[in-house]
């Protein structure tokens, strides 16, 4: 088991994708009518639907691969899965924290750091 700190990041950041990506998909006219008004004084104000799906999308792929990889790791040390879902973790996140600045929610950006370190963990240690 010379994967396990790999394999228990994986399982972060799929756990974190896929439950808000579930939360994305459920909940939509929520999500929708939240991030209208989050982003209701920046360019994006009339891209909000286009923009949370494009997240969802995104999030669903980081989480699936990292599940993916998780396995992949577990079963036969294969990387390629699991550092494919690191990357697409840490675009997402860079595309969360370029709209919480933009939004100017600095504490959701800080938030959006402390996923992002283990990401990079991830895909340094993957690569």
């Amino acid at each position: 088991m010379n994967n396990v700190a790999s394999i228990l990041i994986l399982v972060f950041l799929a756990i974190s994708f896929l439950q808000s990506g579930y939360d994305k998909l459920f909940y939509w006219k929520d999500n929708v009518d939240w991030l209208k008004s989050h982003f209701a004084k920046t360019p994006l104000r009339n891209q909000v639907p286009l923009a949370l799906a494009n997240i969802l999308v995104l999030e669903l792929i980081a989480g699936i691969l990292c599940v993916v990889g998780a396995i992949q790791l577990l079963v036969n040390d294969g990387r390629m899965f699991g550092f494919y879902g690191a990357i697409f973790s840490c675009i997402t996140l860079i595309m969360l924290l370029f709209g919480q600045r933009l939004a100017k929610d600095y504490d959701g950006a800080r938030t959006i750091v402390i996923y992002f370190i283990p990401a990079v963990m991830a895909v340094y240690w993957l690569n």
